[in-house]
């Protein structure tokens, strides 16, 4: 795969053609700051044990999907605004994602998760490393619409669209890193635009969702909202309860 556009963004780029996790490879070169500075990416076309959010394994055919893995070293100071790091990260997707799919309604899912009308193209798992924070993203490329996981998903493959691997890449990282960029000088996603860049390409707002929370708990209502910290906003029984983890399931079809 050729990613001259990718390695002219980027400070480190290694193509692998095998891997348990880039997410996992990656964090092992993270005390070595020099050799891998911040915009180090790992990239392959079969990853092999990789993981979601919630620990949730993820899993395609060798050559039908991209994972890619980058180390972020410049960081927001405050810890409110690191929290913007993995919306950034599902904003800079969808961005790339839209910019080969026009015909598509592409939105993002809260937090992260990069939908195609209203199917999941792309998951995103952020992990925090010492003085770093790795962001890993999966996106559903060539695999067939018999080779999606479930009903819920897509792909560029099942919508009759080849994916520039290159162009996505480089497009999705310097999107990223141009969006962070603008957090940390702002020291806030309000001030920065990254509030209401990711506000309006958040399909979640205006829907009734159903969120599961941390010790088997459920919240049913409608979500309203970001608020500055990135959290959802979820309006239930007249009160305003925010979210900063969870699994939120659409309950009314993605708007159009």
């Amino acid at each position: 795969m050729e990613l001259s556009r990718t390695r002219a963004v980027v400070a480190r780029l290694e193509m692998l053609p095998e891997i348990g996790s880039t997410n996992a490879e990656l964090r092992t070169h993270v005390a070595d700051a020099v050799a891998w500075p911040h915009l180090s990416v790992l990239v392959t076309e079969n990853q092999t044990a990789g993981r979601g959010r919630l620990d949730r394994s993820w899993i395609a055919p060798p050559g039908a999907s991209l994972a890619v893995s980058v180390l972020l070293r410049r960081l927001p100071d405050a810890g409110e605004a690191r929290g913007w790091i993995p919306l950034a990260a599902g904003l800079a997707m969808a961005d790339a994602v839209a910019a080969q799919l026009p015909e598509h309604d592409v939105a993002v899912k809260w937090p992260n998760d990069v939908l195609v009308d209203g199917r999941k193209i792309c998951g995103i798992l952020a992990e925090a490393a010492a003085d770093a924070v790795i962001v890993g993203a999966g996106v559903n490329t060539a695999m067939t619409a018999s080779e999606l996981p479930v009903p819920t998903a897509t792909s560029f493959a099942s919508l009759g669209a080849t994916a520039d691997a290159d162009r996505l890449l480089a497009d999705y990282l310097g999107g990223l890193d141009a969006r962070l960029s603008a957090l940390a000088a702002s020291g806030d996603a309000v001030s920065s635009g990254l509030h209401e860049a990711v506000s309006a390409r958040c399909a979640t707002l205006g829907l009734d969702v159903t969120v599961a929370l941390p010790g088997e708990r459920m919240l049913e209502g409608t979500a309203t909202a970001l608020d500055a910290e990135g959290r959802l906003v979820v309006l239930s029984a007249g009160s305003e309860h925010p979210v900063s983890a969870g699994d939120v399931v659409h309950v009314r079809p993605v708007r159009r």
